[in-house]
């Protein structure tokens, strides 16, 4: 299946890169969010990408024509002819399309926009690409095509530390607890969909607002619960989270790291870039 990924969001709320970078390509550890997102993708075997670019889309374009593999896999250098030995591999299989979805396009706008390389995908896979998460992605598409939907979602438990307030009509509080406690679920950013979403969407709308209204209503919107690992890159306190976690070696969306995943393969060569 085709991975539909939104990457034309700016970092508002992390300041001190929303003026030089675009989200997608905020870093954990040395490789950007967005790089974790697809391996997690490759994992279940969906490799073959549509990226809608936006804020510095040209920065996303760079990052990919220029990477290097040696960068980030084991591998053996031969002196001798200065020849690279690559232990293992990462994109070697990923086929990406990067398409212009304008700087100011909302997520509805930017799937309108990449639906001319969907046309022979009755069902494709997308994602907001701020957020990670270990939810089987296997289950998830077993689950949804199971169902008469045209639409699923992840929905996750909010990580905010915020406390909810239940009260009567007069202002006595009846109870308080932590976000986290509370049987309320948010929109986690993880879809499956059927081609017939297009009909639901009208110009400027919001994926998740008027187009999945339009599903509620015809009883074709479905959920995936999901209770185990998720999280956003939304603020610096996320970012800082995220680092942490990679420091510490304790990373639960790298799914990919499991020693029984199918993508281990034989080595292969190639000359260094001069």
């Amino acid at each position: 299946m085709k991975v539909v990924l939104f990457c034309g969001g700016l970092a508002t709320r992390l300041r001190e890169h929303s003026d030089t970078i675009s989200k997608p390509l905020l870093k954990i550890g040395y490789r950007p969010i967005l790089w974790h997102l697809m391996r997690y993708y490759a994992h279940f075997g969906h490799r073959d990408f549509i990226l809608c670019l936006g804020y510095r889309g040209d920065l996303i374009r760079d990052y990919f024509l220029n990477y290097n593999e040696a960068m980030s896999s084991d591998f053996t250098l031969h002196e001798r002819d200065h020849r690279i030995e690559l232990h293992s591999h990462d994109t070697a299989d990923w086929n990406i399309t990067f398409v212009d979805t304008g700087l100011h396009a909302t997520i509805g706008e930017r799937l309108l926009r990449v639906r001319k390389y969907l046309a022979n995908e009755a069902e494709f896979l997308a994602n907001y690409s701020d957020g990670l998460s270990d939810v089987p992605l296997d289950r998830m598409i077993a689950d949804f095509r199971g169902k008469q939907a045209i639409a699923s979602l992840v929905s996750v438990r909010s990580p905010q530390s915020f406390h909810a307030v239940h009260a009567a009509p007069d202002g006595t509080v009846i109870s308080m607890g932590g976000l986290h406690e509370q049987d309320l679920r948010i929109d986690g950013g993880f879809f499956v969909l059927r081609r017939e979403i297009f009909d639901y969407i009208r110009k400027g709308e919001e994926l998740a607002e008027q187009p999945f209204g339009r599903l509620i209503a015809a009883h074709k919107l479905v959920t995936f619960s999901w209770d185990g690992f998720w999280r956003c890159m939304d603020t610096f306190k996320d970012k800082i989270s995220f680092d942490r976690m990679e420091a510490q070696e304790n990373c639960p969306w790298k799914v990919w790291q499991n020693l029984t995943s199918p993508e281990v393969r034989a080595p292969a060569t190639r000359r260094p870039a001069r």
